[in-house]
């Protein structure tokens, strides 16, 4: 399955995305576009959610219009609809069900004088629903939770996991290939704030495409160290790599470079981000004057450096 994606698929795949419902979206779209992995159609449908909430979320979360959510939600339990109320009505008026659930509990939660209850209860009853006062409510909330993959706190722990798990299974492959490394908390017990995921302890050279027997051989320092290495032609030196168990877009990999990868070039050196589910192609250029290499997985084609003494 294709990971690597051109801009025009990738501009026909939103323009799908945003013509469909917000749930159950990936079925669609694997027979649209079969030559994609699901894990790519996955990452793409949830950030383009992420980022149309953060476009509508604003206006359909204002007093008056969860208002007249609340109304029509108590309706209903009055008039003993079947449950799935608040996904129904998350349906009808584009929010997701959790982030839907949550206006619904701040409503119900209301103080006399209508402020809203403090964040820390709201996020404690997401969590635990079971502590909701009210059975339909807490019911009708648990099932939005379900339902929701990209908002709540059964999605944030799912992405989490996730995001881990693609740390642990970089770590295991490079420890395979007898790499040496230093992980983010060996990073941060050093002092360091800001750190990638993987720190090289000898830089790591790569071959990008098939070459010939030229190599150019030369000595630079670093960290203190002379190190002697081989720069195959159209190959890179790395020093780091970065984890992103997502799939990375021109706007994602912007936000990236700015919080975090041009910080560590700026302290390490040349280095690598990993999109484990795909990439949109020549988002290299976006960073043509930094060295920040972009795959979908960790290169089995290394080359080794020399320590020089």
């Amino acid at each position: 399955m294709a990971r690597v994606i051109s801009k025009t698929t990738y501009s026909s795949l939103l323009d799908s995305v945003y013509k469909l419902p917000y749930r159950n979206r990936v079925q669609t779209l694997q027979k649209l576009f079969p030559q994609l992995s699901v894990d790519t159609l996955k990452c793409v449908v949830a950030q383009e959610c992420q980022r149309r909430m953060k476009g509508s979320h604003g206006r359909l979360t204002t007093s008056e219009a969860v208002e007249v959510l609340y109304k029509r939600y108590t309706n209903s339990i009055s008039m003993s609809e079947e449950p799935g109320i608040l996904i129904r009505l998350s349906d009808e008026n584009g929010l997701t069900p959790a982030l839907l659930a949550r206006s619904i509990i701040e409503r119900h939660y209301q103080k006399s004088d209508k402020t809203k209850p403090a964040k820390l209860l709201v996020s404690t009853l997401m969590k635990n629903t079971a502590l909701i006062d009210d059975r339909d409510l807490a019911f009708e909330t648990y099932l939005c939770l379900l339902e929701d993959d990209e908002y709540g706190p059964i999605a944030e722990a799912t992405k989490q996991s996730v995001g881990y798990e693609y740390e642990i299974r970089l770590r295991m492959e490079l420890e395979k290939c007898r790499v040496s490394f230093l992980h983010e908390e060996h990073l941060r017990v050093k002092g360091y704030d800001k750190t990638p995921d993987i720190k090289l302890e000898i830089p790591v050279g790569m071959y990008l495409t098939n070459i010939k027997d030229l190599y150019v051989n030369y000595y630079c320092h670093l960290h203190h160290m002379f190190l002697k290495f081989c720069i195959a032609v159209d190959g890179q030196v790395i020093n780091w790599i970065e984890s992103k168990a997502l799939f990375g877009d021109e706007e994602v990999h912007r936000g990236y470079l700015k919080d975090q990868l041009y910080s560590y070039w700026n302290r390490f050196g040349p280095g690598l981000v990993i999109y484990w589910f795909g990439y949109v192609e020549d988002l290299e250029k976006i960073h043509q004057n930094r060295i920040i290499l972009i795959r979908d997985a960790l290169p089995m084609n290394m080359i080794f450096m020399e320590q020089n003494s």
